[in-house]
């Protein structure tokens, strides 16, 4: 099971976490409500191509979207683009929505919004996995670039 990899890598890190297993979810709101996180305490995990074999995590609370314009700013680029599903589980390891830094098959930069703080909630591996985490001790493990790169979520 992936969600094995993301233990083994918190392990690694010597952080506190908890893993919560519940059944597939249709939106963020019932991922949320599944882990007993608030939306915006369920932080997404977005696979970003920079460039040829050149990907980044970014972190992104979940009632918020990222924001292209900032992102290409601190990153100094003039495009990006997000991987499709197949090339994103091949640069990581997991699929789309189970996707996190921890356990990653590669180690790729982690840029993390400025809002996440707090008790977070991060993809676990596998569909129906979350682990929950503080968000500083999440963020100095991974050595995150943490500044504003996300507007709100556009209302549906």
């Amino acid at each position: 099971m992936s969600s094995e990899r993301v233990t083994e890598a918190l392990d690694g890190f010597g952080i506190a976490y908890t893993v919560t297993r519940h059944g597939r979810v249709g939106s963020l709101a019932e991922a949320a409500a599944a882990r007993g996180v608030a939306p915006h305490e369920l932080v997404k995990t977005i696979v970003v191509r920079r460039g040829d074999d050149d990907f980044l995590f970014v972190l992104v609370p979940g009632d918020r979207t990222i924001s292209w314009p900032r992102l290409r700013a601190l990153l100094g680029v003039s495009r990006m683009s997000m991987p499709d599903a197949a090339v994103a589980k091949d640069v990581t390891g997991y699929e789309r929505g189970t996707i996190t830094p921890f356990g990653s098959a590669r180690a790729w930069p982690v840029v993390a919004d400025e809002r996440i703080s707090g008790t977070i909630s991060l993809g676990g591996g596998d569909h129906g996995v979350g682990v929950t985490v503080d968000a500083a001790d999440a963020l100095r493990v991974l050595g995150a670039t943490v500044a504003d790169v996300t507007d709100p979520e556009a209302p549906r």
